[in-house]
């Protein structure tokens, strides 16, 4: 029978999200409902409520959740009930020409469930990223839902399903932060922190965090940064060069999605670097106006890192087993934890940048 539940809904461009009744269908084939314990708040939520993903109202927000799986449908056989799970964005289909590749990292076509969850006026919503988490109970692909170590509180694991993973993989996956690097990392909010943490992780040496925030460099301390620099007051990419033995950094992360940051990160790289791009940009947004002979002279690679080029698969349970052997502080990001009716006013402190994470914990 369907469930009605209690979920996080973005009816209108820019005004305020509402906690409403929401329709949760059966499983059907290849579908799993899993009931949500903890997601995280994170910046592609309020990208949906401010119209900034696509125009498809109204949204089920929230997707950077763990939970437990409280049913299957027909031909499920990886997954069943009981199994403690955090949600995924990328469930590969195994079919499409990056799959065929063997780079089922880049899956073009990833699966979502089939079925719609609705209002209970019959009012079809579009879950945030195919998942909607914001909510008691979810509807979802069972190949968006990877098992981990149960041990592990929810609220911690949740993270790995979206924000902690980008800027983790843009480093990681990505940029190849290797042993002895030099990595800046502009932007220092959670996914900029996740890039740090993760540069430590690899084994690089020299670890810049670029940020205007007195605060957010403070936090980036917390997660490995080895020298910080407060763009408000001092040239980023001339501060870059100035610990880099004046040639600038192996790998740049712009953790921002701003056509200036771009920029800073382009020139703050060393000669044959690379540029990750994890920070979103909005659609009005253009590159910045760089010399077409840069990009030849200072050679290297620009990248897009989506997702972090993850493979949940793979990496949620491998961050999950380290971070309980204490080698990587998933929990250092959680900056609070709140109801389900406290979203909106999570909007409100991460715009300021008062917090590196609120979750939601039900």
């Amino acid at each position: 029978m369907p469930q009605n539940v209690r979920g996080v809904v973005a009816r209108e461009q820019g005004k305020p999200v509402t906690v409403e009744t929401v329709v949760v269908p059966d499983p059907g084939p290849g579908e799993a409902v899993v009931k949500i314990q903890a997601c995280g708040v994170c910046h592609t939520d309020l990208h949906y409520r401010e119209g900034g993903i696509n125009d498809e109202f109204p949204f089920l927000l929230g997707h950077e959740a763990a939970g437990v799986v409280e049913s299957v449908g027909d031909g499920v056989v990886d997954l069943e009930p009981g199994d403690y799970v955090v949600l995924n964005w990328r469930a590969v289909c195994g079919v499409c020409r990056a799959c065929k590749k063997g780079k089922p990292h880049l899956c073009f076509d990833t699966h979502n469930a089939a079925q719609a969850m609705t209002l209970t006026d019959g009012t079809e919503l579009s879950p945030a990223l195919g998942i909607g988490a914001f909510i008691e109970k979810t509807l979802v692909h069972s190949g968006q839902c990877t098992k981990v170590d149960p041990n592990v509180p929810a609220q911690v694991a949740g993270l790995l399903g979206c924000g902690v993973m980008a800027g983790l993989g843009a480093a990681v996956n990505t940029g190849q932060v290797g042993r002895g690097d030099s990595v800046a990392v502009i932007g220092c909010g959670g996914v900029g922190d996740a890039s740090i943490a993760g540069s430590a992780l690899a084994g690089a040496t020299t670890i810049v965090a670029v940020d205007t925030d007195p605060r957010k460099l403070d936090w980036a301390k917390q997660f490995g940064a080895t020298h910080t620099c407060n763009a408000r007051e001092q040239d980023p990419v001339e501060f870059i060069r100035s610990v880099t033995d004046g040639n600038g950094a192996d790998v740049v992360v712009e953790a921002v999605g701003r056509p200036e940051t771009y920029k800073q990160a382009f020139y703050a790289r060393d000669l044959a670097g690379t540029v990750v791009l994890v920070g979103v940009p909005t659609p009005d947004l253009n590159a910045p106006e760089i010399p077409l002979i840069d990009y030849f002279a200072r050679g290297g690679a620009l990248k897009s890192s989506w997702y972090g080029d993850c493979l949940p698969s793979r990496d949620f349970p491998m961050y999950v087993d380290l971070h309980m052997q204490g080698r990587f502080p998933l929990d250092k990001f959680v900056t609070e934890t709140i109801a389900l009716d406290e979203v909106e006013s999570a909007f409100d402190k991460m715009h300021s940048g008062d917090v590196l994470r609120s979750v939601v914990v039900l």
